[in-house]
């Protein structure tokens, strides 16, 4: 088994090597089983997609469930793992920087902090307290014993403010105070993507599983150079359940059953 060490530290070379990757976001342990047999080389968490797992909705977690859930993971494969902190379990620098200690803690190498507040009223924290957030984050993955990826996020494209200008000034804000990878979910176009990665001189990561309809070639020929899907990979599942359950309820048929995996198909993913 790879030491924590051993994941920071290919994890922090992915990240250096020429071109793109992939770091898909499992639920649970099964799906990070299922990745990690395919060949993926990291995972990422999913704060909504675990919640949804576990019939919540996302933002309602607590840092001792997100852990829990982050550990699982960690200790599922070899592959280094990335944890989805939300805001930090916090406003202030302070219960930022012990979260990425407690996750560091969890087994993860990696982490993102979000700027996003969780209030609807007043969705975006000040640009001032977000860049202290940052560097209070980046302060405590500095302290610890081996390489740990602080992801630094711009949440405006997700919470009403498609503002790219300010997306962009956070993300260099955000460089300035020393995020290894930056991050701006939900840019609409591959041309905002572009002027994101043009604008920053870190590696930025790319939410897809939503438009834009852009491949990993096209992604990484922009520039890009890590790839995630969110929640994409369970909401994704959970379509095919409750496609499959619509169809025993509405009509009384059975017909989903022949996509199913074939359990056969299982036994190389989960044996130990």
């Amino acid at each position: 088994m790879r030491t924590q060490s051993d994941k920071g530290r290919i994890f922090r070379e992915l990240h250096e090597r020429d071109g793109a990757f992939v770091i898909p976001n499992p639920w649970d342990v099964g799906s990070a089983r299922i990745l990690a047999h395919l060949g993926f080389e990291a995972l990422a968490t999913t704060s909504m997609g675990y919640a949804f797992s576990i019939g919540r909705l996302d933002g309602t977690l607590s840092l001792d469930e997100t852990l829990a859930n982050a550990s699982a993971i960690a200790l599922a494969t070899d592959l280094p793992v990335s944890a989805d902190l939300e805001k930090g379990f916090g406003d202030e620098p302070e219960a930022v920087a012990d979260t990425i200690r407690r996750a560091a803690a969890a087994g993860a190498v990696g982490g993102s902090i979000e700027d996003a507040t969780g209030r609807p009223e007043d969705p975006i924290y000040d640009m001032d307290l977000a860049v202290e957030r940052v560097r209070a984050a980046v302060k405590a993955a500095r302290a610890l014993p081996f390489p740990f990826m602080l992801t630094a996020r711009a949440e405006n494209f997700l919470h009403g403010r498609p503002d790219l200008r300010d997306t962009i000034e956070r993300l260099r804000a955000y460089q300035e105070v020393g995020a290894d990878v930056l991050y701006a979910p939900a840019l609409p176009t591959g041309e905002d993507i572009a002027a994101v990665v043009r604008s920053v001189d870190r590696p930025v990561n790319v939410l897809m599983g939503r438009d834009p309809q852009l491949s990993v070639q096209e992604l990484a020929a922009m520039g890009v150079k890590r790839i995630s899907v969110g929640s994409a990979l369970c909401r994704t599942a959970l379509g095919a359940f409750l496609k499959a359950a619509r169809e025993m309820h509405d009509r009384g048929t059975f017909t989903f059953a022949a996509d199913a995996v074939n359990p056969k198909d299982m036994i190389p993913v989960f044996r130990t």
